[in-house]
């Protein structure tokens, strides 16, 4: 049986260490918390990659808001592709939509393709993405690895009837992992009703901004179980 894996959002390197040290799969590497996260600094993400062994994921978001980006952002989101594979991370996590809610086919797969051979996670701009059966398959078209998403609830245990759907219709083609108010105290409930096989969770149980590690140590032991 293979064991399921949980990953932790860090907005700092210290969250990154506390996730190793107890368990964690995977680190998504972000900046600005307040913001849902965007792409970190280069030299931080360098001082992370140097600290943790597991796998390290880095975000690719040029700004807050929505999910179109002008042309110009979608250049630097190109450029910051290119400049973490230099420091050898493990994959990046993105997201671009179209104005009328659609997944933007044509610039995701560009990304994924630059991001190659990394693989890619489609972040929870799917939460907001419209006609959502038919969004995962257009994700799975760019090419993607993995979709986070709360199942476009305000949370996961909101979203659990559509996650439980999408991890039934994704039958092996893209992982979907369950993120979004998730915590060590529901994750077992969202492992037993959905599924799915990854989890996400930032770890936060305090306003430090950073991961707990009783948290993180709690939110893998309850998924084994």
């Amino acid at each position: 049986m293979i064991e399921n894996q949980l990953e932790i959002a860090c907005f700092n390197p210290e969250s990154a260490i506390i996730a190793q040290q107890n368990g964690a799969d995977r680190v998504e590497l972000c900046a600005n918390i307040h913001e849902g996260g965007t792409t970190p600094d280069l030299e931080i993400t360098h001082s992370v990659r140097a600290a943790v062994t597991i796998d390290l994921y880095v975000m690719i978001r040029p700004r807050g808001g929505d999910f179109v980006y002008s042309d110009a952002e979608f250049e630097q989101m190109k450029s910051g592709i290119a400049q973490f594979k230099t420091l050898n991370v493990d994959g990046f996590v993105f997201g671009i939509l179209n104005e009328d809610g659609t997944v933007n086919k044509k610039q995701n797969t560009e990304l994924v393709r630059a991001a190659h051979p990394n693989p890619c996670t489609f972040h929870r701009a799917f939460d907001v993405a419209k006609a959502v059966f038919q969004s995962l398959e257009d994700v799975i078209d760019c090419g993607f690895k993995t979709i986070l998403t709360s199942g476009q609830g305000e949370n996961v245990v909101e979203g659990i009837p559509v996650l439980s759907q999408l991890v039934n219709l994704a039958k092996g083609r893209i992982v979907i992992m369950p993120g979004g108010g998730l915590r060590s105290f529901n994750i077992g409930m969202l492992q037993f009703e959905t599924q799915a096989a990854f989890y996400h969770s930032s770890a936060i149980t305090d306003n430090t901004g950073i991961s707990s590690g009783d948290e993180v140590r709690l939110l893998k032991v309850n998924l084994q179980q």
